[in-house]
C-alpha cells in the first residue's frame, strides 16, 4: 500500500506543480501570490526530484547482477 500512495504522491505532486505552472505563465497571480505560488513550486519540485531518484535508485539495485550493474538498452514498445 505505501508504494501506491508515494506513486499517487508523486503523480498528485506533479499535477499540483504543473497547474501551478500554468497559472504563473498566465499571469493569474498578483505578485504575493506569484511568489507564494513559486515557494510551493519549489517544494513540489524538490518532492518529485526525490522521489525519482528513490525510484532510480531501486531500479539500480533491482538490475544489479553479481555486483556489476548491467547496461541494458532501452527499446520503446512499438519498435
Amino acid at each position: 500500500m505505501a508504494k501506491k500512495s508515494a506513486s499517487l504522491d508523486f503523480e498528485k505532486s506533479l499535477t499540483e506543480l504543473e497547474s501551478l505552472v500554468e497559472k504563473l505563465e498566465n499571469s493569474e497571480f498578483t505578485l504575493e501570490e506569484s511568489l507564494e505560488a513559486f515557494e510551493k513550486g519549489v517544494k513540489l519540485t524538490r518532492h518529485c526530484q526525490q522521489a525519482l531518484s528513490a525510484a532510480e535508485q531501486k531500479v539500480q539495485i533491482l538490475m544489479e547482477e553479481n555486483g556489476e550493474t548491467q547496461a541494458v538498452p532501452f527499446v520503446p514498445e512499438g519498435e
